[in-house]
């Protein structure tokens, strides 16, 4: 039943970015609206419910199923970007670059923050 009320909330984030997608007309998709409201309610809440990390943890390890339907999009698209290698591959690395620097500048917030708590 945890893992269920887990699920929920994370739908329920979901739908909420949906709903503001659609009233703001927004090209941002619902599920990336909804990620950034439930990022800064945890950031305000200062926690992650038990039922919450439990859900997320089952979603982590089947991460690759849920990228997959736009790796097939891409692939039956693929035509459409023939002329455009120079500007997809600039994006792809400058996307991957700053992914990973923003993930360690992150972890190197949070890891500082976390011995300075110990202390």
């Amino acid at each position: 039943m945890p893992m269920l009320r887990g699920f929920l909330v994370l739908v329920l984030f979901f739908i909420l970015g949906e709903s503001v997608r659609l009233l703001l007309a927004l090209p941002v998709s619902g599920g990336v609206l909804g990620m950034v409201v439930i990022t800064f309610t945890l950031m305000v809440k200062g926690s992650v419910s038990d039922d919450l990390a439990r859900a997320s943890q089952g979603l982590i390890s089947v991460l690759v199923l849920l990228i997959m339907p736009g790796v097939v999009g891409v692939f039956f698209t693929a035509d459409q970007f023939s002329g455009q290698w120079l500007a997809v591959a600039a994006a792809l690395l400058a996307g991957t670059f700053l992914s990973v620097l923003t993930t360690l500048l992150l972890m190197k917030a949070v890891t500082a923050r976390g011995v300075s708590d110990h202390e």
